[in-house]
C-alpha cells in the first residue's frame, strides 16, 4: 500500500527517501505537523559539532521536540522513528561519554515510545550505518555543499534497507521454509556414514551444522514453519533423529515432512497442500544445485536461495535468510506457537480419517470459539492477519496497526476469534470488521480466517454469532463485498451460502450484498461460544 509519508529531519535527506509521495520538514523545523499525510517519518541524526557538550545539550533537545511533534499525531497515523546514529564521532577524552549518553537517552525515549503507542513504530539505523566503515558514511564535500551527512553515494543501498524494513513494518513475511536433509541439515550422506558418521557437533565442520540447528530452532519459535523435503530411507532419518546426540532438530520441530524417492517439485507442492499454504509462501534450502534448478524452473514461486559451499558460511547465510525473508516488526504469540499448531492439525486430520460422517468428526473435536472485541493485545494480530491472510478472506484489505486503530476511532465494530480443541489452541484465527453505516445498518469491510482452520465449519459459526449479535443490539441490515482476487476464489460463493442475497456483480468478478437481521442465524449446537 502507497503511502504518503512526511519527513522530520534536521539535514538534507531527500537522496534517500526520494519525492515520490514524500514530503519534508525544514531542516530542525517542527513549526509544521500536516495532517493529510498517511504516515510521519522522524530522521533526525547527530549533527558535526566539535563543542560535545553543546552537542550533548541539542540532541537531548531531540526527545522535546518529538514529543511535541507526537502530541499533534493521532494513534491511527503511523509514526517511524529512526534511532540516532553519530556517523562522526569525536572525543577529547575518554571519560567525555556526554554525546553517547545523550544518543542512548534519545533511543531509549523512542524504543518506550514505541512499546507505549501501537502506530509508534523504531527502526534501529545502526542495522544499515553498521554494514559501512567510518570513511565510507561521511562525504564531507557533498556534507559542505548540501547539509548532507550520510554519503549520497549509499542511497541506493538505503532505498533497498529501508525497503525491506518498511516490508517488516507491514508484517509481511514469508511462512515456511522446506530443508533438505544430507548436506544441508547435517554434513555428510546419512545413507553411506551412518548415524554416527554424518557430521554434527565436535569439531568443524559439525559445530557449524549444530549452530545452524540451533538457529533454525529460534525461527521455528519465532514463528516460520519448518518442513522436511529430503531424498532419504525415512526409517534411517527417524533413527538418527532419535539416536544422534548432537541432532537439535528432531522431528517434532517439523510440522510437515516428506522423506522419500519422489521428486522434489511433487512432494514440495504436497507440502503447501497439507500445510494449507501458498507455495509462494515458502523458502526451499537444499545443498544440490540441479534440485534447486528444477524447483526454481517449476515452482517459480517458491524463493530458492543460493545454498553456501562452504559450511563455515551456514551463519552468514542463515543472516541472510532471516533479513530477506524471515525479519518482521513484531512476533505475535500465535506465531510462537504455530509449529505446535500445524502439528496438531496433522494430527486432526489423521483423526478425521477414522470418521465416515464429518458431523460425528466435528462433534469429536470439542471445539471451542471465542469471539473476542479488539483490544490492546490482540490488535497486532489482527493487522497482522489482514497483511497475510489470501485463500479466505473475501475482500484481501491490507491493514496496519495504525490503520485498524483509526477504523476503531471511527466507531468500527472489530472481532477476532480464537479457537481450540481436543487436540491443541490454534490461537487468534479469524478477524471481522464491521463499518457502521446508519443506526440499523453495518457493512461487513473484511471477513477472513487463517487457512488452518477451514474445513471444521469455524466461518460459519463465526459470522452468525457476530450477526446474530447485532440483531440483538439493533441493527437490521448487513451488507457485504466479495471483491475476487488470484487466491481467494474458494469464498465466491460464501455469503450465497450463508443466505444472503446478491445485488449486483461487477465485471471483474466482485459481488455486493444484503442481509436483513429477522431471525437468529442457527448455528450447530457441538460448538461451544463465548462472546466476549
Amino acid at each position: 500500500m502507497s503511502m504518503n509519508s512526511f519527513v522530520f529531519r534536521n539535514q538534507t535527506v531527500e537522496s534517500f527517501f526520494g519525492d515520490d509521495g514524500v514530503t519534508y520538514s525544514g531542516y530542525d523545523d517542527i513549526s509544521i505537523v500536516p495532517q493529510d499525510v498517511d504516515r510521519y517519518i522522524w530522521f533526525y541524526q547527530v549533527p558535526v559539532n566539535a563543542d560535545t557538550r553543546q552537542l550533548s545539550q541539542e540532541l537531548g533537545s531531540y526527545i522535546d521536540k518529538l514529543n511535541l511533534v507526537l502530541s499533534q499525531v493521532t494513534d491511527d497515523k503511523p509514526f517511524v522513528i529512526f534511532s540516532l546514529v553519530n556517523l562522526f564521532p569525536l572525543k577529547f577524552s575518554g571519560e567525555d561519554t556526554a554525546v553517547s549518553d545523550a544518543i542512548d537517552e534519545f533511543n531509549h525515549h523512542a524504543v518506550k515510545l514505541s512499546k507505549e503507542r501501537p502506530n509508534v513504530k523504531w527502526v534501529d539505523f545502526s542495522e544499515f550505518t553498521n554494514r559501512y566503515d567510518a570513511e565510507l558514511l561521511v562525504n564531507w564535500k557533498f556534507y559542505h555543499l548540501s547539509q548532507m551527512l550520510l554519503n549520497p553515494k549509499l542511497a541506493s543501498d538505503f532505498g533497498a534497507w529501508w525497503k525491506r524494513v518498511d516490508r517488516e513494518m507491514s508484517l509481511n513475511r514469508k511462512k515456511c521454509l522446506i530443508l533438505d536433509l544430507d548436506n544441508t541439515l547435517w554434513g555428510g550422506i546419512l545413507g553411506e556414514d551412518g548415524i554416527d558418521g554424518i557430521k554434527l557437533g565436535g569439531d568443524y565442520p559439525g559445530n557449524v551444522y549444530q549452530r545452524w540447528q540451533h538457529s533454525l530452532l529460534q525461527l521455528s519459535k519465532n514463528g516460520i514453519i519448518l518442513a522436511i523435503c529430503s531424498k532419504n530411507n525415512e526409517n534411517d532419518v527417524i533413527e538418527a533423529w532419535e539416536n544422534n546426540p548432537n541432532m537439535v532438530l528432531k522431528r517434532e520441530h517439523f510440522s510437515s515432512v516428506r522423506i522419500n524417492w519422489q521428486d522434489k517439485v511433487s512432494n514440495i507442492r504436497d507440502i503447501a497442500d497439507e500445510l494449507n499454504i501458498g507455495l509462494d509462501s515458502m523458502v526451499f534450502i537444499d545443498d544440490n544445485p540441479t534440485e534447486c534448478e528444477l524447483v526454481r524452473q517449476l515452482l517459480p514461486q517458491v524463493v530458492v536461495p543460493d545454498f553456501p559451499q562452504k559450511p563455515y558460511l551456514l551463519m552468514p547465510f542463515f543472516k541472510s535468510l532471516v533479513d530477506d525473508y524471515f525479519r518482521i516488526y513484531a512476533v505475535t504469540d500465535e506465531d510462537r506457537t504455530k509449529t505446535e499448531q500445524y502439528r496438531a492439525n496433522a494430527i486432526r486430520n489423521s483423526h478425521q480419517a477414522r470418521f465416515s460422517d464429518i458431523e460425528d468428526f466435528l462433534k469429536s473435536l470439542a471445539m471451542e470459539v471465542d469471539i473476542i472485541p479488539v483490544n490492546d493485545h490482540n490488535l497486532p494480530r489482527i493487522a497482522q492477519m489482514t497483511q497475510k491472510t489470501n485463500q479466505f478472506n473475501l475482500t484481501t484489505r491490507r491493514y496496519t496497526e495504525a490503520d485498524v486503530q483509526q477504523r476503531i476511532n471511527q466507531g468500527w465494530r472489530i472481532y477476532c476469534m480464537n479457537v481450540k480443541d481436543r487436540f491443541g489452541d490454534n490461537g487468534i484465527t479469524g478477524t471481522i470488521f464491521l463499518e457502521p453505516f446508519d443506526d440499523s445498518t453495518m457493512a461487513i469491510d473484511t471477513f477472513l480466517l487463517s487457512c488452518r482452520i477451514l474445513g471444521k465449519g469455524i466461518e460459519d459459526v463465526f459470522i452468525r454469532t457476530v450477526l446474530n449479535q447485532l440483531r440483538k443490539e439493533g441493527i437490521n441490515k448487513v451488507t457485504a463485498d466479495y471483491l475476487k482476487t488470484a487466491k481467494n476464489q474458494q469464498t465466491a460463493d460464501f455469503y450465497d451460502r450463508l443466505g444472503m442475497s446478491c445485488t449486483h456483480t461487477g465485471d471483474d468478478g466482485s459481488k455486493h450484498y444484503e442481509m436483513m437481521l429477522h431471525e437468529d442465524l442457527t448455528i450447530k449446537n457441538y460448538y461451544n461460544i463465548k462472546l466476549l
